[in-house]
């Protein structure tokens, strides 16, 4: 296990160029990468702590450290495009982006559409931010009442079944959130990962995160579906395993000022088990 990613930084050296033996692997997006020596990654830039915008424009966050490390492994440089729920499978599917690490949650619809390569790098569960004012204490009390949230999000779907909320869907986070300083919904339904860090950060003083958080999922990335199998797939699932298994997870999460996630502590230990035997 700890020479996996050496091993697999040395297949992208040596094996760029050549199409896998297998006839189904054809490779493109990998030949692609090597060839032109860039990688072009899909990430949010609206899901502060993971993908949002610094005061100069530029895209920072854990996923963007995550993206650079694969450019430099790879050693080619790092274009970052931004994408959202609504179009980062599309953007895979049609090649305006080579690899997705945009907080995507791993189901098996997706799976039919995308290459998600294990591990999974991150795990999240579902809960609102709503004003203290109104004092949630249940899932139930979401029923009838507009409840905002962002287009393509699979929770969306369940809230509305499963508790009679009307969702009010936006095209980003950022738009579903001043949606909700501007009173338009009661809370905004999104993932208590981000909800938990946006209350860290002091801007949301007057708000909560009250309900018990319900459906916690994994995140994956994802390569070009016909590359699941293949060279870059097998690369990048090296990638999370060599994460995991340094640390490189964890002290992402830390310098972001992210909650500890006790799945990322529990596959780190796991992990450093089965290399010091």
């Amino acid at each position: 296990m700890k020479h996996l990613i050496a091993t697999t930084a040395l297949a992208s050296l040596t094996l760029a160029p050549i199409a896998a033996t297998a006839a189904e692997c054809t490779n493109d997006a990998w030949n692609r990468i090597q060839e032109r020596g860039k990688i072009v990654v899909g990430v949010k830039a609206d899901y502060k702590p993971w993908g949002f915008r610094d005061t100069d424009g530029s895209i920072i966050g854990m996923e963007i450290d995550m993206a650079a490390e694969v450019a430099k492994t790879l050693g080619v440089e790092l274009e970052l495009t931004p994408v959202v729920a609504s179009n980062r499978m599309q953007f895979l599917e049609q090649g305006q982006i080579d690899l997705m690490i945009a907080t995507m949650t791993d189901r098996a619809d997706r799976r039919e559409i995308v290459g998600i390569v294990g591990p999974n790098y991150y795990t999240s569960g579902t809960n609102i931010l709503a004003p203290k004012a109104l004092g949630f204490s249940s899932w139930n009390e979401l029923n009838g009442k507009p409840v905002c949230g962002v287009q393509g999000a699979f929770y969306n779907q369940i809230v509305e079944d499963k508790y009679g909320a009307q969702i009010v869907a936006f095209a980003g986070a950022a738009e579903a959130r001043q949606a909700l300083r501007d009173k338009k919904c009661v809370a905004f339904v999104y993932d208590d990962s981000s909800i938990g860090s946006a209350i860290a950060s002091g801007e949301w003083e007057d708000f909560e995160m009250p309900l018990a958080s319900e459906d916690d999922s994994p995140w994956g990335l994802a390569v070009p579906k016909g590359e699941e199998n293949c060279i870059f797939g097998r690369f990048m699932t090296g990638m999370q395993y060599s994460w995991h298994q340094n640390g490189s997870l964890i002290n992402w999460e830390a310098k972001w000022g992210i909650k500890p996630t006790a799945y990322l502590q529990e596959l780190n230990a796991k992990l450093a088990d089965q290399v010091a035997e």
